[in-house]
C-alpha cells in the first residue's frame, strides 16, 4: 500500500453569521408553527438561559443559543425604542 506524501489542507467552512434580528426572526417563526406563544418562549429563554422553552423545529433551539442573551434583550428593546417610542 502507497500512501500519499503531500501535505493536505483543511480548509473550514465559514458558517454564515447571521445577525441577532434574523435569528430572532427564524426561531420566533418555527415556535409559531410548532403552536406554541412565540413572546412567551422568548421571554422564558432570555430570563433563564433555558433552551429547552425553544423548539428543536427547524434549527430553533441550536440558532437561538448562537446569540448571547444580552445580545436578543438588546435586539428586542432597541427595536421597541425605535418603532414605538422614537415614532412619537
Amino acid at each position: 500500500m502507497t500512501y500519499n506524501t503531500d501535505t493536505r489542507f483543511f480548509e473550514k467552512v465559514e458558517e454564515q453569521k447571521l445577525e441577532v434580528s434574523e435569528i430572532i426572526g427564524l426561531v420566533y417563526d418555527a415556535l409559531k408553527e410548532k403552536g406554541y406563544n412565540p413572546v412567551n418562549q422568548i421571554v422564558g429563554y432570555v430570563m433563564s438561559g433555558d433552551p429547552t422553552y425553544i423548539t428543536s423545529y427547524n434549527n430553533a433551539r441550536s440558532l437561538i443559543m448562537k446569540a448571547e442573551r444580552d445580545e436578543i434583550l438588546e435586539e428586542l428593546l432597541r427595536n421597541y425604542i425605535d418603532n414605538k417610542l422614537e415614532s412619537k
